[in-house]
């Protein structure tokens, strides 16, 4: 019986270790199914991997057959698909990546294709400019090498007085009309000039338009013209109760007097202008002797151009705008913007054409404007010089140039059917009115100026896959710099403060266009041009202070030197 149990307890200890033995066969077999699987949890959960668990506890033979069926499934799984990523947990971007990721979405899509767009507008505007500034560089060149003065086109024979009366009857009545607004520092100067005009005395009429508001000036200016009245010439004094129409309105007010009707010519100045004494004899003969003609136009001088820095980058502009501009449209098509200023204008012409309109700020582009589309024709004479006053201060300036800015856009608005409309007016005189004139120098030229430098070329830095052309950046600017010096190639060596300047008023031209197209707020708005009127009293003062008189001073020094000596000799 010893011997029974014996054999029977080792044969259950036997079965108990064979069964273990299993069970270890078939825990390493998944564990190494596991480990191929690697992270294969889909795989690993579905019934066949509990199916090969079940039977290792059974059979470690069909355990291991089991395990190599799954190892074969799963290598199959990973041959014809991709591995699945391990679970993980979903990561929340942060505000600042989802703006990141907008933004490269809005740079990508908006604002890249948009800067490629402005870049290809500033090259066509910039071909544009420079072919404008080309042309009227032509002409004007042409005009001086051929010689081609107004009075070689026109008949201006001087006006001789009548020599069987012997009196002045042959003289046309002329308007010398003047407004001002609060001048006190240049009334005098002004009306000065004006009241020393050649010409008859009873054939001349000089008109005081005073729209100050300050009383004390009003007496001043009164009593200026009182004085002149005094010594023969016929001085008007005309004041308003308001400013209603502010220049345009003043110069009208002074046509509707009964004495102006009359006059058949009419020359205006600024209150800072001086015109020379034969002023009226070297411009009234061109519209005498030629009847279609309605305006003289004479170039500006200035008499504070060398003061400051401010005023020589002024008189750079001024210059190219006569010498080229109104050269070109006189010798073109006898066309070009008033200057407001320093002109003489046929009565008939004005009264024709609708008289002095105060709907824009450039109500002397606006006559001109009216007349040129009625057939009237005009001459710029630049050989005729009026000195005047740039402004001295940046405020000035810069309400000066807004003004400029202003009213032409506007008026553009305005005349553009008209222009188009018009039935005595040629296709080129069309042409050159609504692109040269405005379009090419007053709106694409102020438009390419502050968008291409102020923005495209800075935003081109900013985006590298924006690639401005380099005849673009350096080639055309610089042509269209060197053809604005045209005017005055005394002043080329400061060329480049002249650019940095205009690149600095662009911004306030652009604004102002825009003021004016659009007729927002202050459209109409007339800020009177700050006038010093101190420089010529200056002047002397200057030069005589920049004198060294060495001889004088040596001789007064050796003078006092012989004084001390002798008077020590008789002290001792």
């Amino acid at each position: 019986m010893a011997a029974g149990a014996w054999r029977a307890e080792r044969g259950l200890a036997m079965a108990e270790r064979g069964r273990g033995q299993r069970w270890g066969h078939g825990r390493e077999a998944m564990e190494r199914s596991g480990e191929l699987a690697g992270g294969g949890a889909r795989f690993f959960s579905s019934a066949r991997w509990w199916h090969a668990a079940l039977r290792c506890l059974g059979d470690a033979d069909a355990a291991a057959a089991d395990a190599r069926l799954l190892l074969h499934d799963y290598e199959k799984l990973t041959t014809f698909s991709s591995p699945s990523p391990a679970p993980s947990v979903a990561v929340v971007p942060t505000v600042s990546e989802q703006l990141l990721r907008a933004w490269e979405l809005v740079r990508t899509a908006v604002v890249v294709p948009l800067l490629w767009a402005t870049v290809l507008l500033c090259v066509a505007m910039s071909v544009i400019v420079l072919a404008e500034k080309l042309l009227l560089g032509s002409v004007s060149s042409v005009v001086k090498l051929l010689r081609r003065r107004p009075a070689k086109l026109y008949r201006c024979d001087p006006i001789v007085a009548d020599e069987e009366t012997g009196g002045s009857a042959a003289f046309p009545m002329v308007l010398v009309q003047i407004p001002m607004y609060n001048e006190k520092e240049v009334y005098q100067i002004s009306i000065g000039s004006a009241c020393r005009l050649t010409w008859p005395a009873d054939r001349l009429i000089v008109q005081v338009l005073d729209d100050s508001t300050d009383e004390f000036i009003k007496e001043l200016v009164k009593a200026e013209c009182d004085k002149w009245s005094q010594r023969g010439i016929n001085v008007r004094y005309e004041s308003r109760k308001d400013r209603a129409g502010y220049k345009a309105g003043n110069l009208r007010a002074g046509m509707r007097h009964a004495y102006v009707q009359g006059c058949e010519f009419v020359a205006i100045f600024d209150a800072d202008f001086q015109p020379a004494p034969d002023f009226l004899v070297r411009t009234i003969p061109f519209l005498v002797h030629n009847p279609r003609l309605a305006l003289v136009q004479t170039r500006w001088m200035f008499v504070n151009a060398k003061s400051c820095l401010l005023t020589r980058m002024q008189k750079m502009s001024m210059d190219y705008h006569f010498k080229v501009e109104q050269e070109a449209g006189s010798s073109l098509c006898s066309f070009f913007g008033y200057n407001g200023t320093a002109g003489v204008w046929r009565t008939q012409a004005i009264v024709e054409s609708g008289g002095w309109d105060d709907r824009t700020t450039a109500e002397d582009m606006d006559l001109a404007l009216r007349a040129g589309l009625r057939g009237w024709e005009f001459v710029y004479v630049g050989s005729i010089k009026v000195n005047s006053e740039l402004p001295s201060t940046m405020k000035a300036y810069r309400s000066q140039q807004r003004r400029w800015s202003c009213g032409p856009a506007l008026l553009f608005k305005k005349m553009f059917w008209d222009i188009l409309t018009a039935k005595n007016v040629s296709f080129f005189k069309k042409f050159y009115m609504i692109y040269d004139f405005f379009i090419a120098r007053r709106i694409v030229s102020t438009f390419f100026s502050f968008m291409f430098f102020s923005i495209v070329l800075p935003l081109s830095i900013l985006f590298p896959e924006v690639k401005v052309p380099a005849w673009e950046v350096m080639y055309i600017p610089t042509a269209i710099t060197l053809l604005n010096c045209v005017g005055n190639p005394r002043s080329i060596h400061l060329i480049l403060p002249w650019v940095l300047f205009e690149n600095v008023i662009s911004l306030l031209r652009f604004k102002a266009m825009l003021i004016g197209f659009f007729e927002a707020g202050g459209v109409n708005e007339w800020i009177v041009t700050q006038k010093l009127g101190n420089v010529q009293k200056l002047t002397p003062i200057v030069r005589v202070a920049k004198k060294f008189h060495f001889r004088e001073r040596y001789h007064r020094n050796t003078y006092m030197h012989q004084m001390h000596s002798i008077l020590a000799q008789h002290q001792f």
